[in-house]
């Protein structure tokens, strides 16, 4: 599975963990920045890599900023990205049943390194339920 990540300056120390950890565990991940820990504006990350969820260049998205409100709320913009925010790994699980939801948010501020690492492996290895979820998920587009 390839993956996309990205981050703002609150995500970046978090998003550099979960890169190398992703990466130990034999995922194929693009890094769509920021590289540092200077101030940025996140939808200057957050659009390209959801062009390359959309667009299928990458399977899933990995977002993080301080409270992932920022980075999912930009995200959602796009027509092909179903974004949730996720702050345990249950709430990973389920926007993936409920919402086969392609890009995971997580609020760097509010979880700690281990429950970033749990909500991002939920999110990567849970299946979409489909059935009645289907049916709300096709009614999402406008």
């Amino acid at each position: 599975m390839k993956l996309a990540i990205g981050s703002d300056h609150a995500g970046f120390a978090y998003k550099q963990m979960l890169l190398e950890w992703l990466r130990d565990n034999d995922y194929e991940v693009q890094d769509f920045g920021t590289h540092s820990l200077d101030s940025v504006d996140y939808p200057d990350y957050v659009h390209p890599l959801a062009l390359a969820v959309e667009r299928g260049e990458c399977e899933r998205g990995i977002l993080l900023c301080g409270s992932a409100n920022g980075v999912c709320i930009t995200a959602n913009k796009h027509q092909g990205i179903r974004a949730g925010l996720a702050w345990e790994p249950e709430v990973a699980s389920l926007i993936r049943q409920h919402n086969d939801a392609n890009v995971v948010c997580i609020p760097a501020r509010f979880v700690d390194e281990e429950a970033a690492r749990a909500i991002t492996s939920q999110f990567l290895n849970t299946a979409f339920e489909g059935g009645r979820h289907q049916t709300r998920v096709d009614k999402i587009s406008c």
